[in-house]
């Protein structure tokens, strides 16, 4: 027997299951090494709104869908080995839909790490086998009715004295069965399955995308495809598809039965964080899809000239956005200080988040306009002539505040705290974005990074948008959007009915 190859010192694999598309049903294990993970790769049954929890991993699109292979199972393996022992070793997450080891081919990932000397985990996820039934109402066993189950791979070749084995099991669920149904379900009545069996097929169960047909053994799959059911879906044959009737919970479920249940809303943010925007949509039934065109990068001279003007500041110290505040405050711990540097100087926030951004770290806003954004607090900022007001801000800021207090005969001066830079969203990400039914934008630079991306295949100008304020809605329409519904008040519930109302009005057309 011969030893394994010695692995890279950091190289690590984890096998994570991603459940069936509900991104809520993802462990926590696998939430956590996501979030440690250096690159992810991820397939098509994969929600790729988990991706939200590795913002920094770069991550690999590796998707296999049905019958028609993207990338096949040993250019994965493959990827899996390389990918982990680059650059002295890497922490890889493979996020695969459903469960690693049921149908999933985990078993031949993992033999791959060990044939490599790599040190892998399992993280178990919730499978579609059972998954699926239970959104749509059923229950894989019953007391009263079903004790055992069984969960069958829909390839064919495995039909006759196979299923023959299977008759003392009272439920049956055939994954990857669509395309074989008419066979499988012959197959099975030939073993002696009773035509007349309750049987169901779930389409994209536990997502907004679900749809649920229901027949016989006989005829369900004549009435899936009159349904035009296709991959990915489970089909539940055994008495206990009688329940569903009684036990359906989903379509009335709040999360997915919202005001936006079934429709994708883009959410523009930056590259290094998730958006807390998400969650608000996700609870209004949304598929949100997060797409990053923004990342923040230090000041060019490292913070040096706005940490100099800070200390010379006396008067106002103006913060226009919540990434201010976080550039502002991580340029100070760098630096050996913290809030009390502040002591001196009187704080204006352009917005009631900002300002709240602001008291989590111990300091509250001398000042808030009475409507958010910078020309209103430009117009509005109590401040004396003799007292100076600095704006600390990124390279790309807009200068509506600055025109503001100088109509005024104010004082205004401007020191970069951070750089605003595009982050390409994959092609993965750009994919999707072309089927989304609304965009938010809660900046002016989320607008003109958007509307770069256009080409001849993608015109992102054609999405109806949801803009978080009259100025970030002035800079959409300054470039190229056409559609824009302004949220009514600086919050991220305005700027999710603005999301509702902007979708509803592309529903329409």
């Amino acid at each position: 027997m011969t030893d394994a190859p010695a692995s890279s010192s950091r190289a690590f694999v984890s096998l994570i299951g991603a459940g069936p598309g509900d991104p809520g049903l993802l462990t926590l294990h696998g939430q956590r090494a996501l979030q440690q993970a250096d690159v992810v790769l991820f397939d098509y049954l994969a929600n790729p709104e988990l991706l939200r929890h590795c913002p920094e991993a770069r991550t690999i699109y590796v998707g296999k869908k049905g019958f028609s292979e993207y990338i096949t199972q040993e250019q994965i393996n493959a990827l899996i080995v390389t990918t982990a022992q680059e650059g002295g070793g890497q922490r890889v997450a493979r996020l695969k839909g459903g469960d690693v080891f049921v149908f999933g081919r985990g078993g031949e990932e993992a033999e791959a790490c060990v044939a490599a000397g790599i040190p892998f985990e399992v993280v178990p996820g919730v499978t579609s086998a059972i998954a699926a039934p239970a959104y749509a109402g059923i229950p894989v066993t019953h007391r009263d009715v079903a004790r055992s189950f069984a969960v069958l791979t829909g390839n064919t070749r495995e039909g006759g004295a196979h299923y023959e084995r299977l008759s003392g099991v009272d439920t049956l669920l055939l994954l990857m069965g669509v395309r074989n149904l008419d066979q499988i379900a012959g197959d099975l009545i030939a073993a002696g399955r009773d035509p007349q069996t309750p049987a169901a097929t779930v389409q994209w169960g536990s997502t907004h995308q679900q749809r649920v047909a229901t027949g016989t053994l006989a005829t369900i799959a004549e009435v899936v495809k009159e349904a035009g059911l296709e991959a990915p879906a489970v089909t539940v044959v055994g008495e206990v598809v009688r329940l569903r009737e009684k036990l359906r919970w989903f379509d009335n479920a709040p999360a997915f039965g919202g005001p936006l249940s079934g429709k994708t809303v883009a959410v523009t943010r930056t590259r290094d964080g998730a958006s807390a925007l998400g969650d608000v949509l996700r609870a209004r039934g949304a598929d949100v899809l997060e797409v990053p065109l923004i990342r923040f990068e230090p000041a060019a001279d490292g913070g040096a000239a706005a940490l100099s003007a800070l200390r010379d500041l006396e008067g106002w110290l103006l913060l226009t956005s919540n990434q201010a505040v976080t550039a502002l405050f991580s340029l100070l711990d760098g630096a050996g200080l913290d809030a009390r540097a502040l002591a001196r100087v009187k704080v204006a926030a352009v917005g009631p988040s900002t300002a709240r951004s602001l008291q989590e770290r111990g300091v509250r806003a001398d000042f808030v306009p009475s409507t958010p954004g910078a020309r209103h607090l430009g117009a509005e900022l109590p401040v004396r002539e003799e007292e100076a007001a600095l704006h600390l801000t990124s390279q790309l800021a807009e200068d509506d505040l600055q025109r503001a207090l100088e109509a005024r005969g104010l004082g205004y001066r401007r020191a970069e705290l951070y750089r605003t830079e595009a982050a390409r969203p994959d092609l993965n990400a750009l994919e999707r974005l072309k089927n989304a039914a609304v965009i938010t934008l809660a900046s002016g630079s989320a607008a003109r990074h958007l509307a770069a991306l256009a080409s001849a295949d993608f015109d992102p100008l054609s999405l109806p948008a949801a803009a978080m304020g009259p100025q970030t809605a002035d800079a959409a329409r300054e470039a190229g959007f056409t559609r824009v519904t302004v949220a009514g008040t600086a919050s991220l519930d305005a700027l999710a009915d603005a999301a509702e109302v902007a979708a509803g009005q592309s529903s329409r057309q």
